[in-house]
């Protein structure tokens, strides 16, 4: 049985967090979000966000297998002016990614980080 959207949820309880969303990166599918749905952050962007972050995925992986990376690609980060982006690639399961948008204000990456990790070992499709 399925248990994204509690983990998506259990995402965004996170300080500072204004969406979550979990993406397939070789097919560009969302396959679940949820969002505070606020001025700064609505939640019709969660799905774009995947769309696009799993462009940005692909790049680096073409870049990665270029030079020849012997470790794997952990996380993905933009920073922008008052949040953060962490795209999380899942090692459990290959091919999806965590993508948080987080509050720089009121967020924690270093937590947000250890969080998605934590999650992602309890993660069921």
């Amino acid at each position: 049985m399925s248990n994204v959207l509690e983990t998506l949820q259990a995402a965004l309880e996170l300080d500072g967090a204004l969406g979550a969303a979990l993406g397939d990166w070789k097919t560009g599918m969302c396959l679940g979000s949820v969002g505070t749905d606020t001025p700064a952050f609505p939640l019709a962007h969660l799905e774009m966000a995947v769309a696009g972050n799993t462009e940005v995925i692909r790049a680096k992986m073409r870049v990665a297998k270029t030079l020849q990376f012997k470790d794997r690609i952990e996380d993905i980060l933009i920073t922008l002016n008052t949040q953060y982006h962490l795209i999380r690639l899942t090692a459990a399961i290959d091919g999806l990614f965590f993508y948080l948008a987080i509050d720089r204000e009121k967020g924690n990456l270093a937590l947000a980080r250890f969080k998605l990790m934590q999650l992602e070992k309890n993660l069921l499709l």
